[in-house]
């Protein structure tokens, strides 16, 4: 279904895709799984056509995505996360409607399309209100509805269930897996238990290049083995070191000035419980005035320090 041959892309000196390969097949729900900055959203930004890349290949059922654009978007729905605040105003019956016709559908078929993805999403109750007044679980249903028309082969969704609560991002879950029944679905996501809630296999991302690429339980096992902590706090390296001397969180850690006021820290557990030093380690930073914008395990091979 999708091939993805060394695809790179640069803004600037910025790498945000690094010489990334993969391969999925067809009828599937696959995971993209990272942290904020790890890429995401660029890859799919790319595979649904919406980005240029600055390296590679992508291929769509075949097609060439970037000599052949028009023949790979009628195989691709796409919802980015949000609605667009332009559609605000309309019910969903209505904006299904205007992206109906922007994908050439008109007429007799594109009701029946159009009440189709309706009862599939489960907006029957609200396809007549302002889709402004509606909650966040009902907008998202309505985004993937959208994504649905055209009879697509292949869904991206772009961390759909930010912002979701509890319940809502249960309903959702089982709404992307009745749906992989029916396509191959390209899901992002930032957190490890819901792409193992609903994905096959998962690619695991870190600064742009693929780290894993396996099933969600033996990419759990994968992580449970991390032996080390990643992180990247808001300070000066000697503050940042002070206070890991200071609280004697390991014997074991080195830390790099990152030039933009920023420091990162690897840490190598030395004890049974990764997760109870990962809260200690954040807590601290913390209350000593420090944000924490990236942290995440990593396993530190032996010799690396």
């Amino acid at each position: 279904m999708i091939t993805v041959n060394h695809l790179t892309k640069c803004y600037g000196n910025c790498i945000a895709v690094d010489d990334l390969s993969f391969e999925i097949q067809d009828g599937h729900i696959y995971g993209v799984l990272g942290s904020s900055g790890a890429g995401k959203s660029t890859i799919m930004n790319i595979i649904a056509g919406c980005l240029p890349a600055t390296k590679g290949w992508v291929y769509i059922d075949g097609c060439d995505i970037f000599n052949n654009p028009m023949a790979v978007r009628r195989l691709i729905g796409y919802f980015p996360e949000h609605l667009p605040l332009l559609c605000m105003n309309d019910t969903p019956t209505e904006y299904l409607q205007s992206v109906g016709e922007a994908k050439g559908m008109k007429g007799a078929d594109l009701q029946k399309q159009i009440d189709s993805v309706i009862e599939l999403t489960g907006i029957g109750s609200v396809r007549k209100r302002m889709i402004s007044t509606l909650s966040k679980g009902y907008k998202q249903r309505v985004g993937v509805a959208q994504a649905l028309l055209g009879n697509p082969k292949l869904i991206v969704l772009d961390e759909p269930t930010v912002g979701l609560n509890l319940i809502q991002t249960i309903e959702f879950h089982n709404l992307i897996r009745k749906l992989g029944e029916m396509y191959t679905i390209l899901f992002s996501s930032h957190t490890f238990s819901e792409v193992q809630a609903v994905c096959e296999q998962v690619m695991l991302l870190s600064k742009g290049r693929l780290v894993a690429f396996d099933t969600p339980d033996n990419l759990g096992k994968l992580l449970k083995e991390s032996n080390g902590i990643f992180f990247r706090v808001k300070a000066e390296k000697a503050a940042a070191d002070a206070l890991m001397k200071e609280k004697e969180f390991s014997t074991v850690w080195e830390s790099t000035d990152q030039g933009d006021g920023t420091t990162s820290v690897c840490v190598k557990a030395c004890e049974d419980d990764i997760r109870e030093l990962y809260c200690r380690l954040f807590l601290s930073f913390s209350r000593n005035g420090m944000s924490i914008f990236e942290m995440t395990t990593r396993t530190i091979q032996a010799g690396q320090f």
